[in-house]
């Protein structure tokens, strides 16, 4: 019977991993695909005043994958979390490889065809390697800062406050994240639109504003879910809970 309960448990931590994993990775692919390729109005009114609020499409996906680092890092522990920013750094790398050589290669083209593919896959390509470039450079530093932060502030708590560790770690992490990808993508690509009237320098700055207040927020509706979840697979998988 016990050996029965542990292999259960085993197969439980495996399979959370995985699924916990495959978010993680398919929300960066999202975000490195889709990136600039579109960019989202969704300034606000608050209390008569106009809040404008304009982010890349690749945002949206991106503060989930903090969530997911944290769950690892809080369930599995740091060498797990810290296995899966490597992960992700070459998977960010091996999307680039193929987004070159698929630029590279003859193309084959007909006629019957109501979009002109090689076009549409040429577009992304220019948008994307831009992009995976700066959040290669952003990811590495953001996602190992996060993990890093999280347990620092763990071991400092003696493993009490998971809300203080979550948050902080994440908004150090995002704010490092956002400052790289859209300085380093823009002046690789130029295809972030400056807010008109605005400088150089200070469109820049509004929309690393824009991006990181979407985030910070994204952060802090993140703790009550972060918590369900620590409590809970804690318990699903056969995890001892600590005061959390």
């Amino acid at each position: 019977m016990e050996s029965y309960t542990r292999k259960k448990y085993a197969k439980r931590r495996r399979v959370v991993l995985l699924l916990l994993s495959a978010i993680f990775i398919s929300s960066m692919t999202m975000l490195n695909l889709l990136g600039t390729s579109r960019f989202l109005d969704l300034s606000f009114s608050f209390f008569g005043v106009e809040i404008p609020m304009i982010l890349a499409v690749g945002v949206l996906p991106y503060p989930i994958t903090f969530l997911c680092t944290d769950i690892i890092s809080e369930v599995y522990g740091e060498k797990k979390a810290s296995e899966l920013v490597w992960a992700g750094l070459i998977v960010n790398l091996w999307l680039g490889i193929i987004l070159w050589l698929g630029g590279i290669i003859p193309s084959y083209t007909t006629s019957n065809l109501s979009i002109d593919s090689n076009d549409a896959f040429m577009t992304i390509r220019a948008l994307s390697l831009s992009t995976i470039t700066a959040s290669m450079v952003a990811y590495f530093f953001a996602q190992y800062s996060d993990v890093k932060i999280f347990h620092l502030l763990k071991k400092y708590t003696k493993g009490k406050k998971l809300w203080l560790r979550n948050n902080v770690s994440t908004m150090v992490g995002q704010l490092i994240d956002t400052v790289c990808v859209i300085s380093i993508t823009y002046f690789l690509s130029k295809t972030i639109p400056i807010p008109e009237g605005k400088s150089e320098l200070e469109g820049l700055f509004l929309l690393i504003m824009y991006a990181y207040v979407f985030k910070f927020f994204i952060a802090l509706l993140d703790t009550p879910i972060l918590y369900g979840a620590v409590k809970y697979l804690k318990k699903y998988l056969g995890i001892a809970e600590d005061n959390i």
